[in-house]
Formats: structure tokens, sequence, C-alpha cells
């Protein structure tokens, strides 16, 4: 089967994101994330990049924590059903309408819970757009105006699953020689030696390659659009469009 153009995948979980943030419904945020998890295990490419709808999903469920205690703790009265009470703190005159602590309602915490969950579900789905496109050939494919901008954001965007796959290599390694679980200060050092050789090669690689060097860009084997891409891409913005018709 021809592989997907890298900027598929992109397109529709970007439709996606579009579509939850302008309809703000919790039906439509939670099944764009149960379909994204349906595509990436379907889709799912080798490489560190692989387990990045994971972490999304893990940092997407950090974040709603985060979100429900500050909205519970911090925030503007909203009159409502009293779930609990919390000790309240006495502000300064200058921060009027702003409370910490007091009578936490259902309106005041539901409320926060869905601010964080559509925030949850744009991660998730980026974090899935990740998963599911090599980063290497979404380079590939950006013209040559914004191709720079888009070096930046590739390595950016692919340090991140390249550290959790170090630190699992690392303290795999380290288990094999001594048969015990390696703490933090153990991981660190090799860590850090092998994120600064990872960077030095990645700098030599491009030196070697002339990047930068011309602003004209060659392309070896063009990347092209099939009518599968279009029917994905269409799809994305149909259920876009449908969510926030809803």
């Amino acid at each position: 089967m021809k592989p997907f153009h890298p900027l598929t995948f992109w397109g529709l979980f970007t439709a996606l994101a579009v579509g939850v943030v302008a309809s703000q419904s919790a039906i439509a945020a939670l099944c764009s994330v149960v379909g994204a998890a349906f595509i990436v295990k379907r889709y799912r490419q080798d490489g560190p990049w692989r387990h990045s709808f994971t972490w999304a999903l893990l940092a997407g469920a950090i974040l709603l924590l985060i979100r429900a205690i500050t909205g519970a703790v911090i925030g503007v009265p909203r009159i409502g059903t009293t779930l609990f009470t919390l000790p309240r703190l006495t502000l300064p005159s200058w921060l009027p309408g702003i409370r910490i602590g007091g009578d936490v309602t259902w309106e005041r915490l539901s409320s926060s819970l869905h601010e964080g969950l559509i925030i949850a579900t744009v991660i998730a789905l980026f974090g899935a757009a990740n998963s599911v496109t090599s980063p290497h050939k979404l380079l590939r494919v950006l013209p040559s105006r914004v191709y720079q901008l888009g070096v930046t954001l590739t390595i950016a965007t692919s340090v991140f699953p390249q550290l959790i796959s170090s630190i699992s290599r690392i303290r795999q390694a380290q288990y094999l020689r001594s048969g015990v679980k390696p703490g933090v200060s153990r991981i660190a050092i090799p860590l850090l030696e092998e994120s600064l050789a990872r960077a030095v090669q990645l700098a030599e690689s491009m030196e070697a390659r002339g990047f930068g060097q011309s602003k004209r860009q060659s392309r070896y084997r063009p990347i092209s659009y099939n009518l599968r891409d279009l029917l994905w891409i269409s799809s994305g913005a149909l259920t876009a469009i449908v969510m926030v018709a809803m």
C-alpha cells in the first residue's frame, strides 16, 4: 500500500482541533480523541516519535487535573450547587472578583473541567499527528520559504520523543549491568552526554549537507497527493463543520 502524504494526517487532525475549539463541545472532544486513538493504532509509524500520542494523553490528563484543582481553589465565584467548601483566604481590595477557597460549586468545577478537556484534546490530536507522521518526511514537503522554520519545528517536536527513548534505553542498560533499577541521579549524566552527542552529530550532518548555503531546495523523489489523501483531509474538514453546526 502506498504511504500517506506527510501532510495528510496533519491536515486531518488540525481540522479536528479547529472543530473542537470552535464547537466547545465535550462530546465532540471525546469522540475526536477516540477517533485519533483508532487512527494511531492503525497507522502508527516506527521511530522515537511513535509514542507521542501516549505521552500527549498523559500530558493532557495532568493538565486536566491541574485545571480542575486551580478551578476549584482559585477563580470567580459562581452560583450553583455547592459540592464542598474550602478554607477561604482574604485577598487585597485591588483584586476584586477573585477568590481563593470558599464554596466550590458544580458549575464552577464543571466549567474548569470543560476548559481543561478542550485544551487536553488539542494536545492529544497534535500528539496523534506526530505519532503517525515521520518528521523527516514532513520536512521534505515544506516549501523553501519556510524550510528553515520547518527544520526548527521538526527538531523541537522530535526532541521529547527521542528523550523518552534515551531514558528508556539508559535505564534498561544500567539495569542489565547491575540488576538494580537506576535512580534519576544515575540517568542524568548519561542522558546529558547522549543528548549532546546527538546534537553535535545533527549539526555535523546538517553542515555536511550544506544546510543554509543555498536558498534553492532540492527534492529527491517528490511526494505527491493522491485521492486517498484528499479524502482523509476532506473527512476531517467535514467532521469539523459538523462539530460547529451541532
